[in-house]
């Protein structure tokens, strides 16, 4: 199975320069908990998560008016193609431990996004489905918490 066969397509997406108001509005209204961002020309800049916004908005002293989505969004974004291999997106989402993978074209174009959601609403018995298996796994690994790093005292420190 391929991820065009299960991406949202035409994804709802924001700008760098959007204030966190408008995009806060675009992920009520689309009922989604991410935005890819694209510039003017349509290529991907970042993606800002409902997470990113709360984060900002909970430890900056400024209304959600006046922080634009560039100074908030995350600019490493991992992503896939659109003939990419379901398994293939799973792997990268739980090597990421992220949720959702925009799709984009070779020009880094956006075209779409795939979430852990839309992969497991489409796993199945069925030939040439996803594994319910593969899905639990990726999820378990993108829930895993990292172990705790120890901290060590340098002497004379």
């Amino acid at each position: 199975m391929k991820v065009q066969d299960l991406m949202t397509v035409s994804p709802e997406a924001c700008r760098p320069d959007d204030n966190l108001a408008q995009a806060v509005s675009q992920l009520w209204k689309a009922d989604c908990g991410a935005l890819p961002v694209v510039d003017h020309t349509g290529r991907l800049a970042g993606i800002l998560t409902d997470r990113d916004i709360c984060i900002a908005l909970g430890t900056r002293n400024t209304r959600a008016s006046e922080s634009t989505v560039g100074s908030v969004m995350r600019t490493s974004v991992e992503v896939c193609e659109p003939n990419d291999d379901v398994l293939t997106a799973l792997s990268r989402m739980g090597d990421r431990r992220v949720r959702r993978l925009p799709v984009v074209d070779a020009e880094h174009r956006l075209l779409g996004i795939v979430s852990l959601s839309d992969v497991a609403l489409a796993a199945g018995a069925a030939r040439n489905t996803v594994r319910p298996t593969a899905v639990l796994d990726a999820f378990r690994t993108i829930c895993e918490h990292p172990l705790p790093v120890p901290i060590v005292k340098v002497a004379g420190a």
